[in-house]
Parts: structure tokens; C-alpha cells; sequence
């Protein structure tokens, strides 16, 4: 089942699906079960994509298929592009990595981001310079003949990061945006392991969300009958928490206040007695597509867990066996709903 997860996950990250321009994945994602007859598979108007083994779910399992990116703001007189960030990631973090432009005709540009001083032999700050929006740009693999039009380049165009997909020998996962194509990932093993048991849950649905790094993941699109709300993210690992990179992190809080005590305290008696690797965490800068549904004024019963994932927003790592147990801990809790 791991191999299974970890090649789903490197299909998904091959697929730019920054926050704003999802329809790719979403595409991906529908024409999967599309044709299944056992299941009933919704797009909402925002675009996300809801898939379910009944009309009117009592458990929905919610992952988010957005990631960081970002946007055309301006051509700068020199023939770099000014960006604005979709979703919040330190841009340091982002340096020197190279980048697809989509151009308003749909035509795949190459870049990198840098500083717009980025030589050292030149720029005696460039080590100690701050880099934020005003001192960092896209640097555009083409020469500069097309000045009327430049390339059909325009603000609003997006801009994906390369992702530098790689899976160790001993077992490490590293790539941009396994927050949180690593639960789309597993979500998507869990209905097919469902569609075809023998033993499926009929009252479980999937919701994969489209701009959960902008706030508003799972705002609408969640069924009204539904109880509970188990959302899969990515969990943290640094100083002060307790997420580990081969084991799935069961959230008991984050910045938007406390999860359900009732779904947080059976995760947690479903991991002992199933012997999965887990921690009880909490996350101290962080929200969640469950935040977001409470926001949004819906009646669930809301609960967080994901694989322990480092350096979250930026060059991220996970290990096989986190993914493994996040998903053996979603099985876990579908089977046992109610």
C-alpha cells in the first residue's frame, strides 16, 4: 500500500496546482472515479472536488490539493517579472529555485527566482541583503526580443515552483508540496482500497479542497449531513512540537483553538489499540480546512491528523512510514465511525 501512496503522490506533484489555478489536478483527480458506479463524485462552483460512497455522507475526510505559488504583479524595466506570493512561505526559502510561467495563451515559460542583484561579484550585500518582494524576481530564460509583448507575459499569470520530487533508500520522501499532496495522495488510496472492500463504509466521503493556503479550503463544499470532519494535513515537526517524520501527528490544537476532544481522544485510543506510531500535538502557527469549516459556520465535530513533515513551506521531507500510518489511522477511524 505505501508503494501505492508514494506513487500517487509523485503523479500529483507532477501536476502544478497552485492556490488559484487547480483545475489541472482537479481534472486528474475526477476522471480517477469518475466512471465508478459505487461512487458519487461532485465538483463544487469553487472548483474543489468532493467524492463519496453515499449522497449524504456522516464522515467526511477533507485534503487540500493547492499548494504555495505564485503570480505575475509587473515586467520590470529590465526584463525580470515582479511576483506577488500566493499562500505564505518565507521567500528565502524559495531562492534560486527555478519556475514555470503560464503565459495568458497557455505557453510554458522558464525562469528562476533570485535577487535582482543576485551576483556576488558584484552585489557586496547579497549575502546579508533582505529578501522579500521589492529586492526579489523572476529572472526569464529567453531573450529579450519580444519587448512589445514580452513573451505574452501579463499580470495575473501563474507561476509554479519546481517541486524536486526524490525518494531515498532509506526511506525519505523530500519535495516541495507534500503539504499536502501527501494526504491528497493517501485520500486517494483510501477510496480506492474502499471501492473495492468487500467491507466499505457507505457513509464516507472525500473532499479535496482548492485554497486551503488562502483560508478558505473547505468553506463550502462540506455536506450538510455530515457529523464529523477528519482532516489529513501535513504535521509539524520543529522546537516545542512533537511531530516526528515516520509518525502521523494527531492535532489536539492549532492558532484557531482546540480540536474535538471526542474525535481527538478516539484517534488516539484507535492508534494505541491498532499499535500505530503516533504523537498527540499541538501546532502553534497553523490552521486548517477544519478552521476553516467552523469558520464557515458548519456543525461538525472536527478532527486533525497527517504525517510528520520537516521544513514545512519549504524544501519539505517525510518518511514512508508516516505516510503509512496517517493512512492507517484514517482507515482506522472510518472503519470505527459510530
Amino acid at each position: 500500500m505505501t508503494n501505492n501512496i508514494v506513487s500517487t503522490l509523485e503523479s500529483l506533484l507532477k501536476i502544478n496546482s497552485p492556490t488559484g489555478y487547480t483545475i489541472d489536478i482537479i481534472n486528474y483527480i475526477e476522471d480517477l472515479f469518475k466512471a465508478k458506479k459505487n461512487l458519487f463524485v461532485k465538483r463544487t462552483n469553487k472548483g474543489s472536488l468532493s467524492v463519496s460512497f453515499s449522497e449524504r455522507p456522516g464522515l467526511m475526510l477533507s485534503g487540500h490539493i493547492d499548494t504555495l505559488g505564485a503570480m505575475v504583479k509587473e515586467i520590470n524595466s529590465n526584463g525580470t517579472i515582479g511576483i506577488t506570493q500566493l499562500g505564505s512561505y518565507p521567500l528565502n526559502s524559495f531562492e534560486g529555485e527555478y519556475v514555470t510561467i503560464r503565459n495568458s495563451n497557455g505557453k510554458m515559460l522558464r525562469g528562476t527566482l533570485l535577487l535582482n542583484n543576485p551576483a556576488e561579484h558584484v552585489n557586496r550585500k547579497v549575502r546579508t541583503e533582505e529578501r522579500n518582494l521589492s529586492t526579489m524576481s523572476v529572472r526569464l530564460d529567453e531573450l529579450n526580443t519580444d519587448e512589445k509583448n514580452f513573451f505574452g507575459i501579463n499580470p495575473g499569470d501563474f507561476i509554479f515552483y519546481d517541486t524536486r520530487f526524490e525518494q531515498t533508500e532509506s526511506g525519505f520522501i523530500k519535495s516541495r508540496f507534500l503539504d499536502d499532496k501527501a494526504c491528497a495522495a493517501i485520500m486517494i488510496e483510501l477510496i480506492k482500497d474502499l471501492s473495492n472492500s468487500k467491507n466499505k463504509n457507505n457513509n464516507t466521503g472525500f473532499y479535496f479542497s482548492n485554497y486551503e493556503e488562502v483560508g478558505h479550503g473547505s468553506c463550502v463544499g462540506i455536506p450538510d449531513s455530515a457529523e464529523e470532519l477528519l482532516v489529513l494535513d501535513m504535521a509539524v515537526i520543529g522546537e516545542g512540537c512533537s511531530g516526528k517524520e515516520d509518525a502521523v501527528s494527531i492535532c489536539a490544537k492549532d492558532s484557531s483553538g482546540p480540536y474535538d476532544f471526542t474525535v481527538t481522544n478516539k484517534l488516539r485510543e484507535l492508534a494505541l489499540k491498532k499499535k500505530i506510531n503516533f504523537v498527540t500535538d499541538i501546532y502553534p502557527h497553523y490552521g486548517s480546512d477544519g478552521s476553516a469549516a467552523l469558520t464557515a459556520g458548519y456543525d461538525v465535530r472536527v478532527g486533525l491528523i497527517g504525517p510528520g513533515v520537516s521544513a514545512s513551506h519549504g524544501v519539505e521531507r517525510t518518511h514512508r512510514k508516516a505516510l503509512e500510518e496517517t493512512y492507517n489511522l484514517a482507515k482506522a477511524y472510518i472503519e470505527n465511525f459510530r
